[in-house]
């Protein structure tokens, strides 16, 4: 054991818990007043579905010995026999929650989705079957070394494709599932907090510096370059959404700004422990670009994805995914070689990678929200919905009088 390097990880584990609330705020503010507690209780109820199912079987599922190419071994149930062990030079134990951790926020960053209208319930039975049926068999092919994508070379240094991907086609695939919220798209459900908005965002930054340089396991060199060039995508990306606002629109907004720091952080995460800083800018301008006009037009391309978790997830982290097998630099990892090094090949994996993550999460959230349908209602009743999707599933409001959710809708286009 290591203590530098259990430290870092013990304080990358706090940064990673931390953005987990901070996604709550951020998605909190995204939504209409009278949706703001359920939104930020799907989040929090994240923190605690997913934490128990990764100690019951999820960890072993996903890194447990004796298993094979697709699933881990059954040994390590309830983290039986991690005590002692090292993962690395860092406990196992601490290894362990690291990884809850990762679990959490992926199932937390779905929830944006389908949130003012899907059942409390519903999402809670739903999350913690999605960990262990998806989350749970992708990160074992993944960053396990015993799973089939590690063994090809697949490059993902914090979860590009095990959280990104994952969490943006699911979201996806639920929104399908549970239609679109009463009068979509002609009601406008605008953002009721900007403030929060951006104190999410700022929770967010702070935390994945820990969840992007934490995944080197190791206070080193590339823990460093991934702490470097986690906060480069980040501010490379805000600037360009700034950019691509003021050309669009002719403002710059703090929703774009915030939206567009938070899709650099995406894309960067499967690449920032094998990239230089130089390409990292590279990869916020890209991802941001690409997230922009996906958000400007969704209303013709995508499902009522609520917080446009495919647009700003999904997509970023397809984009950083490919660009890791493009622009990964032997300099900064030795782990990791790209086509501009002389691997052509890798882009080639990184699009395996991308296709079956995407696969694994759009069929696993199909046939589970099908299987919860027929134990609870997905969906809210109409009447509910409108009344407010708080006072239907948790008899409490964010607010009180002055800011009461049942204000009347407003009502866009010609109708």
């Amino acid at each position: 054991m290591n203590g530098a390097d259990t430290a870092f990880i013990l304080l990358a584990s706090a940064l990673v818990l931390l953005m987990t609330p901070g996604l709550a705020i951020f998605y909190g503010g995204l939504v209409r007043a009278q949706s703001v507690l359920n939104t930020m209780m799907m989040s929090f109820a994240a923190m605690g579905v997913a934490s128990v199912a990764w100690v019951a079987v999820g960890y072993t599922l996903a890194f447990g010995p004796g298993g094979n190419a697709l699933i881990g071994g059954l040994s390590q149930v309830g983290l039986n026999g991690t005590a002692g062990e090292l993962t690395g030079t860092i406990p196992t134990p601490l290894f362990a929650v690291f990884q809850i951790l990762f679990a959490v926020i992926t199932l937390a960053v779905v929830s944006g989705s389908v949130v003012e209208r899907m059942r409390f319930p519903a999402f809670v039975l739903f999350g913690a079957l999605w960990v262990l049926v998806v989350y749970a068999p992708l990160a074992h092919w993944v960053w396990s070394s015993d799973g089939w994508l590690f063994k090809l070379g697949l490059l993902d240094f914090a979860g590009g494709t095990v959280v990104e991907v994952a969490s943006g086609v699911s979201g996806l695939v639920a929104a399908l599932v549970l239609g679109s919220r009463l009068g979509y798209p002609r009601v406008a459900h605008v953002p009721h907090s900007v403030p929060l908005v951006l104190l999410g965002t700022g929770l967010l930054w702070v935390g994945w510096l820990g969840f992007n340089a934490g995944s080197a396991l190791a206070a080193n060199g590339v823990a460093a370059s991934a702490l470097l060039n986690t906060n480069t995508a980040a501010a490379a990306a805000l600037l360009t959404w700034m950019l691509w606002d003021q050309v669009r629109g002719g403002k710059p907004t703090a929703i774009g700004a915030a939206t567009g720091a938070v899709v650099g952080l995406v894309a960067v995460t499967p690449a920032c422990g094998f990239v230089t800083p130089g390409s990292a800018l590279l990869i916020g301008a890209v991802a941001s670009t690409v997230s922009f006009f996906l958000v400007a037009n969704k209303h013709r391309l995508f499902p009522d994805d609520a917080l446009d978790v495919f647009a700003c997830h999904g997509a970023a982290g397809i984009v950083g995914t490919l660009l890791t097998g493009v622009l990964a630099s032997p300099e900064i990892n030795p782990a990791g070689t790209g086509l501009l090094a002389g691997n052509a090949g890798q882009v080639g994996v990184q699009l395996l990678g991308i296709v079956t993550a995407a696969a694994l999460a759009g069929s696993g959230t199909f046939v589970l929200l099908k299987l919860v349908a027929l134990i609870t209602p997905l969906r809210l009743s109409e009447r509910d919905e409108t009344l407010g999707i708080d006072l239907a599933e948790h008899q409490e409001e964010g607010y009180q009088e002055a800011q009461s959710p049942l204000a009347a809708p407003v009502f866009v286009g010609n109708d």
